[in-house]
């Protein structure tokens, strides 16, 4: 039973709606009684996630409960490697709209970045995250969000992620000027970067 649950989990990246349960046959009572064997535990209302030895991605899940984040801030700096600090939490850029109480979780740990829907959009990208395809913003927009948010991060890794930046053979300074302009930082990325490029 345990292994047509674990395979039956795996084909949904390891976290199932109830809807997708009610699918292949789980009702409320077999879905409770799930639970009550260990097999699956609740994380969010309507969301299920398969306990067993092998734990799937925590990105896995972050992209199934969240299909409309972008890795961004922390998260995005550590996927390019431009911090040493792995972060306490997934941030997850969102849009302002969004309702705050579906970040209520207790697993995965997730940091949402509430963003107007007109900058959203800026620098998005795709990214693999653990064996996961990602949506997540590119270099340039990332370290714009550091240049955004300078006052609210540790200086030693707002530091790091400017020097990944500038030592990085993948950055783009067209884009990083065009996102500066439209996120309102030109300034700031000029009295920081522009003494380096």
């Amino acid at each position: 039973m345990s292994s047509n649950i674990k395979t039956l989990f795996e084909q949904y990246g390891g976290v199932m709606r109830t809807k997708e349960l009610n699918e292949h046959g789980f009702y409320d009572r077999k879905i409770k009684s799930l639970i009550s064997e260990g097999l699956i535990e609740n994380i969010r209302r309507g969301y299920y996630q398969y306990v067993g030895d092998e734990d799937f991605a925590e990105m896995a899940v972050v992209k199934k409960l969240f299909p409309d984040g972008i890795i961004c801030m922390e998260s995005a700096l550590d996927y390019y490697g431009y911090t040493d600090r792995v972060p306490s939490a997934w941030h997850i850029a969102v849009d302002n709209k969004s309702s705050r109480e579906r970040f209520s979780i207790e697993y995965p740990i997730v940091k949402p970045h509430y963003t107007c829907s007109q900058k959203l959009n800026i620098g998005l990208s795709e990214g693999l995250i653990d064996g996961v395809t990602v949506r997540v913003y590119d270099r340039e927009r990332a370290i714009c969000d550091c240049m955004r948010n300078r006052n609210k991060m540790d200086a030693e890794v707002f530091s790091d992620a400017i020097q990944g930046y500038l030592k990085d053979p993948n950055r783009n300074t067209a884009n990083l000027g065009k996102y500066a302009t439209l996120l309102h930082v030109e300034k700031k990325v000029r009295e920081v970067i522009g003494i380096w490029l």
